[in-house]
């Protein structure tokens, strides 16, 4: 999809303000079971929403910017607060996508009414559409809890790194037959209690497609199977920005590289006195 764009020159950091578009919806995605595949990335600043926007479905605010911004060793520390913040930049730079924001770690696990608190006030700060949370059988009555006062949720089961202290690390999941059965009962449970969208993340690839066939919502894989109704990466995995690159991502760009060949030569530049230049000078007219 291509959108057209003016430039807002009066900040010193110019925008691009996007022509009139309207927004995609959750009904929309929710109907794209067994469709065109649903295109979504991890976005965190309003940039990057704007770089993406028009090429995805829906753009997750994940809190894996606790360890791709912050530096973090898990998402569990982040917070509610950062998921707002961040959310709301998400929503300011995109205009197509659906945003769903995940649920921090500690804001939905004690009750159903813990949950909606706290999924409400991220709606309300942030202007998205929808919120994730990880957890499948034991959220069933959550997810029945948000859905039935207007809140739309997404589901995720399989490997769920907020719970990476009881899972022992992030390896894929089910390959024992009791963990297999554990997962699609968890799939099952999450979607009949109303979920429009699952994420099936880091499962053998036979569970994820037996999962999309099991479940009337759309299925989004990461680490999971092409069969499922969409795709997430993190977008900093997928641009190649970090060393590591886990099993399930596809690199298509090398911009760590790039980054470090263009500081590299700013850094010559400045050193040499090349930089800056006649172009980047102000000088009275004569």
């Amino acid at each position: 999809m291509s959108v057209t764009h003016t430039l807002d020159t009066s900040t010193s950091r110019a925008h691009p303000v996007p022509s009139p578009m309207k927004r995609l919806t959750v009904p929309k995605l929710a109907a794209m079971k067994g469709g065109e595949p649903i295109v979504m990335l991890t976005a965190y600043t309003a940039r990057m929403a704007q770089l993406l926007d028009p090429h995805c479905d829906l753009l997750l605010v994940g809190d894996s910017l606790g360890q791709v911004i912050y530096g973090l060793p898990s998402t569990v520390p982040v917070t509610l607060e950062l998921m707002c913040a961040h959310g709301a930049a998400v929503v300011r730079g995109s205009w197509h996508s659906v945003v769903a924001i995940d649920m921090p770690f500690g804001s939905y696990e004690a009750s159903p009414q813990q949950a909606f608190e706290s999924a409400a006030r991220i709606l309300k700060e942030t202007g998205a559409a929808a919120v994730k949370l990880e957890g499948g059988e034991a959220m069933a009555e959550t997810i029945a809890f948000l859905t039935a006062r207007g809140i739309p949720v997404i589901g995720h089961v399989g490997l769920t790194p907020q719970a990476v202290n009881a899972l022992g690390g992030y390896g894929a999941r089910g390959r024992s037959e009791a963990e297999a059965k554990k997962i699609l009962a968890d799939a099952r449970a999450v979607a009949e209690a109303g979920c429009f969208l699952l994420v099936l993340e880091g499962v053998m690839e036979e569970i994820a497609a037996d999962a999309t066939k099991a479940v009337a919502c759309p299925t989004i894989g990461i680490g999971a199977s092409p069969s499922c109704d969409g795709q997430v990466l993190v977008t900093e995995d997928m641009l190649g920005l970090f060393e590591r690159t886990p099993r399930f991502v596809k690199r298509y760009d090398d911009l760590a590289a790039r980054i470090g060949d263009a500081a590299a030569l700013y850094a010559a530049e400045v050193r040499s006195r090349a930089f800056p230049g006649e172009d980047q000078l102000y000088r009275t007219k004569k």
